[in-house]
C-alpha cells in the first residue's frame, strides 16, 4: 500500500472568530495544518502529501511556511469553490506510485496513529473505509421558526470524520461519474454515489474538526493530555519547483 494524502485547507474559516483562518493558528506552538501533517510524514505506506489552499493564501502559505513545506516534502494545490472541487484539483496531481487516496481534513490534527493504522489497513481490504463515530446524543429534526419537528432514532447513525481513504482508481472514477446536482460534504458520499460500499471505522470524538475558536482550546486540551511524542525525523518524498 502506497498512498497519497490530500490535507483540505482551502476553506474561508468563517465561524472560526478570529482574521488568522484556523488552518494556520497556532496550535502548541505550531500551525493547525503543521501539526496535521506531522502525522503522515514519517508513515512508511505515505508517498505523497499535498496540502490543498485558496488561492488567495499562496503568497501567505510559501512566505512564511516555505521551510516546513521544503523539508516535510509537501506539494502545494490550490483548491476550487467546494471542498470537492479543491479535492478534484489534488486528484489531478496523484502520483502514480500511489495505489490509495486518503483525504483528511487539514485543521483535524488530534487523530491518533491506531485509528490512522485501522482505517488505512480497512481500505487495504475493502477498497473504500471512513473513520467515524456512533451517534450518542438524542437528534432533533427543526421546523423553519425553530421548533422541534420530530425525533431521529439514532441506531445506525454514525458522524463521519478523517481520515477518509480508497483505493486510488476507485476515488477517481467516483469523481469522474459525479452525479451533475452533487455537491458532496465529503468524500465517502461520491463513492457511495458510485455504488461502492463504504467501510466504517470506529474512532473517537478526540479527533475533532476545528471549527470554532473553543475547538482550538480542546484540541490544545486534548494534545497536552497525551504522552509527548519520540523525536521525529522527516524525509521528503520529492522537491518540488515552488518550495
Amino acid at each position: 500500500m502506497k498512498t497519497c494524502v490530500i490535507l483540505p485547507a482551502a476553506g474561508s474559516s468563517s465561524r472560526f472568530g478570529t482574521r488568522e483562518k484556523k488552518q494556520f493558528t497556532e496550535l502548541e506552538g505550531r500551525a493547525v495544518w503543521l501539526r496535521t501533517v506531522e502525522l503522515f510524514c514519517n508513515r512508511e505506506d505515505v508517498c505523497q502529501i499535498m496540502l490543498v489552499i485558496h488561492p488567495d493564501d499562496r503568497e501567505l502559505v510559501l512566505r512564511r511556511y516555505s521551510a516546513n513545506l521544503a523539508f516535510l516534502g509537501v506539494q502545494v494545490v490550490e483548491g476550487g469553490e467546494e471542498r470537492c472541487d479543491s479535492v478534484q484539483n489534488a486528484l489531478h496531481q496523484v502520483s502514480p506510485e500511489a495505489t490509495h487516496v486518503a483525504i483528511h481534513d487539514a485543521v483535524r490534527p488530534c487523530v491518533e496513529k491506531k485509528h490512522i493504522d485501522a482505517v488505512f489497513q480497512a481500505a487495504m481490504k475493502h477498497e473504500a473505509a471512513i473513520l467515524a463515530t456512533p451517534m450518542v446524543h438524542t437528534l432533533k429534526r427543526a421546523n423553519g421558526e425553530g421548533f422541534i419537528e420530530t425525533t431521529l432514532p439514532r441506531k445506525g447513525l454514525w458522524l463521519a470524520q478523517t481520515p477518509q481513504v480508497f483505493r486510488k482508481d476507485l476515488l477517481l472514477k467516483a469523481y469522474g461519474n459525479r452525479p451533475e446536482k452533487l455537491v458532496p460534504t465529503d468524500d465517502s458520499e461520491l463513492v457511495e454515489a458510485y455504488g461502492h460500499p463504504v467501510r466504517l471505522v470506529e474512532c473517537d470524538l478526540t479527533n475533532l474538526k476545528i471549527t470554532t475558536g473553543n475547538d482550538l482550546l480542546l484540541a490544545a486540551s486534548i494534545l497536552q493530555s497525551r504522552p509527548k511524542p519520540a523525536e521525529r525525523r522527516f524525509h521528503p518524498f520529492h522537491e518540488d519547483e515552488d518550495h
